[in-house]
C-alpha cells in the first residue's frame, strides 16, 4: 500500500469523544443550575436538535466575527435541546447557564481520548507522514486539543467555521490540502461519519477511511456545547 503524504483526521468520534453521553453532561450541569432533567431525554433531544440544524459554516463572515457566530449557533441548539426535553422554562437565566456550558466543552473535563489515538498518531509520525485535522468543529477545538495534549501531533487544523464550508462539502477538504501543498490522491482522511468523512473525502479525491467505534451513536458524533 502506498504511504500517503498527509493523513487528515476528524476530531470528535475519531480522536476523542464525550465521557459518558452528551445527555449526562447536560444533566450534571443543569443540576448545578437547579434544574432536574433526564440524561436519556436530553441525549435524545440533543441529537434531534443537532440533526436538523444548518451546517456550522459561515461563508463571507469576517474572521473576527466567527467566534460569536459559533456561540449563537450552539445557543440555538442548546435552547432547542432543553425545550424538547421539556425543562427550558425551569432555568432562571438560560443564557447565563449556557455560557458556562459552552466554556465547559472548551476544557478537557467532558472529553476522553480514545486508547488507540496517540499510538496511531506517533506511528504515522515515525513514518514521516504529515498529520492534519478536518472537522466540523468550532474554534474551541484549539483549546480542547491543547488541553488533551493532542495539538502537538498536527501540522494543520481545518474547521468548517473558518473554511466557510462543512463536510461533506469538497471545499473544506481542498482548503486543508492547500495548507500541505498536497494533491488529493496523496492524502487520506479518517473519520467516523460515512457521509461527512468518507463520501466527502472521496468526492474531493482523497482516500476515505471509515473508523466505526463500538457503541457509537448512529449520527455523526458532533462537537457539543
Amino acid at each position: 500500500m502506498t504511504i500517503p503524504k498527509v493523513i487528515f483526521l476528524d476530531a470528535v468520534g475519531t480522536l476523542f469523544g464525550v465521557k459518558g453521553s452528551v445527555g449526562e453532561v447536560y444533566q450534571t450541569l443543569a443540576q448545578q443550575a437547579g434544574v432536574q432533567a433526564s440524561a436519556h431525554e436530553l441525549d435524545k433531544a440533543f441529537y434531534r436538535s443537532f440533526a436538523v440544524a444548518n451546517a456550522m459554516a459561515f461563508p463571507g463572515v469576517p474572521d473576527v466575527e466567527i467566534p460569536h457566530q459559533e456561540y449563537l449557533w450552539w445557543l440555538a441548539i442548546a435552547k432547542d435541546t432543553f425545550q424538547r426535553a421539556g425543562v427550558f422554562q425551569e432555568f432562571s437565566d438560560f443564557e447565563v447557564f449556557f455560557e458556562g456550558l459552552y466554556q465547559h466543552f472548551a476544557t478537557a473535563a467532558p472529553w476522553m481520548v480514545y486508547q488507540d489515538t496517540v499510538n496511531s498518531l506517533k506511528r504515522w509520525q515515525r513514518k514521516g507522514i504529515s498529520l492534519g485535522i478536518i472537522s466540523n468543529f468550532d474554534s474551541r477545538i484549539y483549546a480542547v486539543l491543547d488541553a488533551l495534549n493532542l495539538k502537538q501531533y498536527f501540522q494543520t487544523i481545518t474547521i468548517s467555521t473558518e473554511a466557510g464550508a462543512a463536510k461533506p462539502d469538497a471545499l473544506i477538504f481542498k482548503t486543508a490540502l492547500q495548507k500541505h501543498d498536497c494533491n488529493p490522491q496523496d492524502a487520506w482522511h479518517v473519520g467516523d461519519s460515512r457521509k461527512d468523512d468518507i463520501e466527502g473525502a472521496q468526492s474531493a479525491g482523497l482516500r476515505g477511511i471509515w473508523l466505526k467505534r463500538p457503541s457509537q451513536n448512529q449520527i455523526q458524533s458532533p462537537i457539543v456545547a
